[in-house]
Parts: C-alpha cells; sequence; structure tokens
C-alpha cells in the first residue's frame, strides 16, 4: 500500500466558512482522494489552520511556519511514496509574506526541503504534488478582510496563485495540480470551503495521483 502526506492548512483541516465545527471526516479532501483509491493508498492528513508555507507568524499560539515542520512530520511519517502540498493562502496575509508570488516561492523551499530530507538519509525520495489554492470571493466577513488587508488586495493576488505555482512545478519538475479547477471558496468568509467543495479537491486529484503512483 502507498502512503500519501498531504501537508495544508485549513483547507486541508476542514474549518467550516460559517464559522461552526470543523468539517466531519468524510467531508475532508484527503479522506475523499483516501476513498478514490480504492484501498491502494492511505492519505495521512496534515492540516493546521493559519499555516504559510515557508514564513512566521507571530500572531498563532501554534507554529504556522511550514517550513519549520515540515522535516519533523516527514521523519514521522516516513516512508512516503508522495507528498501533496496544499499551502499558500495564509501567506497573503500582509504580516505574513503578502503575495501570491512569495507563496509560490515559500513552497518551492518546501518542495526542496523534503527532497533533501530524503536524499540526506538515504531513503527513496517521494513524488511531490503541488497543489495551488482556490480563488478567494468577494465577502463581508470583517475578521478574514482585516487578516488580509482587505478584499482587493485578497482578491487579486489569489487569482495569481496557478500561474505562479504552475512555473516552481515545472521549474521543479513537480507535478502540479489547480484547486481552483474544481473548487470555490464560499461567500460567508471568503476563503474557506464548504463540504461540497472540499470534497471535490479530493476527487479532482484522484486521477492525477493514481497517474503519478501508477495505480
Amino acid at each position: 500500500m502507498k502512503t500519501i502526506l498531504a501537508y495544508g492548512d485549513s483547507l486541508t483541516y476542514g474549518a467550516d466558512p460559517g464559522g461552526g465545527p470543523r468539517h466531519e471526516y468524510e467531508d475532508r479532501w484527503p479522506t475523499t482522494l483516501e476513498q478514490g483509491l480504492g484501498g491502494k493508498a492511505r492519505v495521512i492528513a496534515e492540516g493546521l489552520g493559519g499555516r504559510a508555507t515557508a514564513y512566521d507568524d507571530w500572531t498563532a499560539a501554534a507554529d504556522r511556519n511550514g517550513a519549520r515542520i515540515l522535516p519533523t512530520l516527514l521523519a514521522s511519517h516516513a516512508p512516503l511514496d508522495l507528498v501533496i502540498i496544499f499551502l499558500g493562502t495564509n501567506d497573503l496575509k500582509p504580516f505574513v509574506a503578502g503575495t501570491a508570488a512569495y507563496a509560490a516561492r515559500g513552497a518551492r523551499r518546501l518542495i526542496e526541503m523534503t527532497r533533501g530530507h530524503f536524499a540526506s538519509v538515504g531513503e527513496p525520495v517521494p513524488q511531490i504534488i503541488l497543489v495551488s489554492p482556490p480563488h478567494v470571493v468577494e465577502t463581508t466577513n470583517e475578521n478574514m478582510l482585516s487578516n488580509f488587508g482587505g478584499l482587493g488586495h485578497l482578491l487579486r493576488e489569489s487569482q495569481d496563485f496557478a500561474r505562479h505555482y504552475r512555473r516552481h512545478a515545472e521549474e521543479t519538475g513537480v507535478h502540479f495540480f489547480d484547486a481552483a479547477s474544481v473548487a470555490k471558496a464560499d461567500p460567508r468568509d471568503g476563503v474557506h470551503l464548504d463540504q461540497a467543495n472540499t470534497r471535490a479537491i479530493g476527487e479532482g486529484l484522484v486521477p492525477l495521483v493514481k497517474q503519478v503512483l501508477g495505480l
């Protein structure tokens, strides 16, 4: 059986855009992906709300710098056949990184770290899929808007995710998936996904993961 690490933020965690409880286990995209692979792989979900690619957020109680935590997770879940990197929305916060270009560069650092980690311990390097986040949509949620520096900035930068992520995926030779091609954020907060759109990411990834892992 293959082993997949799904490394992400609140979209992987299954945060509810209405501020309610976390989505049920069966409604989270890593679960949907695992089910779609028909028992040929297990998907380890590592999602943390607020996690950025490779930048600090000093307002948070938990460590949200994805680059600092990743090596520990790679070691604890090894061996791995595939790592899915799905981060970047939180990077758009002005006090974190601020732009889609910086988010993509942070994601590239995670690719480098994943390869370097396994090469350094003499273990097979897993395949990598880089996922660009869904677009943000218009919202009147003041808490979300204040975190992200206003609606205009948020909408503009999120539209640029796929362009930057695809380029870095091509340059580093990893696989790419645009989550905006299958999922749309909920206007209740403009960023998070309802259950159907969360599941859609897992469903959308199934054909690519099967191809990458030869399932």
